[in-house]
């Protein structure tokens, strides 16, 4: 939504949420996270509600903007679901309805929208909607942009090491084999590895796949989930970055349905089921029990560690001002900078370590395999 110096407004009084009991709406949510393959990706919902914020905020009516729409749309499948949408409209069903009943847009966006409907700020809500996703984007392609230059080194070093173990010291050691003689500890303790990974490699193979079948099982298990959360976390460096990439997708998310005047607890369910990350459902669960039994937001957060004293303060003075919108949002831009800030320098020290790792270990094969000769040249 555009920016709104909300500082002209005058304070809303805090009221208790007597209606927030009833919860069974969000029984069938779909988990857009884990399984995007059902749900439209992020970039066409960016793209759509950009160009049907646009069309709204400029005055064209709906069923207008989204024939606009319809006529852009490129592929089948994607002309299949907005005409989809269109016809409902016609048919008398709201936006969010119409968007609910594809099973491509989340709860999380059906509530967004119908409350956008409900006040009259349809407009502001889908362009809200399409800064987030953009965000959600832009974070995700800062990630992945980091670590792809190391990983792609990191597997061509492994690939290189795995030749040379596998093909290259096997036909040394046939060599020597015939030479005979005692060889340099080093030499022999490579051609030994060698040789056992040469017998146990199919063995490997193995386990890893049973490994990946057997996570493939678990993966959504609770006691699964848990303990991996838990295990992440605890990882030096790389456990603060997660905790960070998660708490700035919960702040971000709460930023937009407390915008919208979505009541706090609606929003904190939402929020724990469209984020598909066990701390943070675990922690939302407790949080609507306590604040249907009237606690503050920041003080039910701070029962859990997951959830720095920082951000906590930053909620509660969110809360004594009624500003919550603006104190997420901020909340969100902190966590995510450090977190580009982060990856981008681990990056940066990860290139040079690995491109270091792989010249010793190629140059400790290679001094390994040609050791047996040069004593073998001086023998003569």
């Amino acid at each position: 939504m555009p920016s709104i110096d909300i500082s002209r407004y005058p304070r809303k009084k805090k009221q208790p949420d007597h209606n927030e009991q009833s919860l069974d709406v969000f029984a069938f949510l779909n988990k857009e996270i884990n399984f995007g393959s059902k749900q439209l990706p992020d970039k066409k919902k960016e793209s759509f509600y950009v160009e049907l914020s646009t069309l709204l905020l400029s005055g064209i009516d709906l069923r207008t903007s989204l024939e606009l729409i319809l006529v852009d749309q490129e592929q089948l499948k994607d002309k299949t679901l907005f005409e989809g949408i269109r016809q409902r409209i016609l048919s008398g069903l709201a936006l969010s309805e119409a968007l609910k009943e594809t099973d491509r847009f989340s709860d999380y966006e059906f509530y967004s929208i119908k409350i956008g409907e409900e006040t009259g700020r349809l407009g502001d809500v889908l362009t809200d909607l399409a800064k987030y996703y953009k965000s959600k984007i832009q974070q995700r392609r800062k990630i992945v942009s980091a670590i792809t230059y190391p990983a792609i080194v990191l597997f061509s070093s492994m690939g290189a090491v795995f030749f040379m173990i596998k093909f290259v010291v096997p036909m040394f050691a046939d060599v020597f084999l015939r030479f005979g003689g005692k060889l340099p500890w080093i030499t022999a303790a490579i051609i030994s590895f060698s040789g056992w990974f040469d017998r146990y490699f199919i063995w490997m193979l193995f386990v890893v796949a049973g490994l990946g079948i057997w996570y493939f099982l678990k993966r959504n298990t609770e006691w699964f989930r848990k303990t991996t959360s838990g295990i992440l976390l605890k990882i030096p460096v790389a456990g603060d970055i997660i905790r960070k990439i998660y708490l700035a997708r919960f702040a971000n998310t709460m930023r937009l349905l407390v915008s919208t005047d979505t009541p706090l607890l609606r929003s904190i369910a939402l929020v724990r089921q469209m984020i598909n990350y066990y701390p943070i459902e675990s922690s939302l669960l407790k949080v609507e029990q306590d604040i249907l039994q009237g606690e503050s937001l920041n003080k039910s957060l701070s029962a859990f560690s997951f959830y720095p004293p920082k951000m906590i303060q930053l909620i509660k003075v969110g809360e004594e001002v009624n500003r919550m919108d603006y104190f997420f949002e901020k909340i969100a831009a902190q966590y995510t900078e450090e977190v580009e800030y982060r990856t981008n320098t681990i990056s940066s020290l990860l290139e040079p370590l690995i491109i270091i790792f792989l010249g010793l270990v190629v140059g400790l094969i290679l001094i390994a395999m040609y050791l047996p000769m040069f004593q073998m040249s001086n023998s003569f």
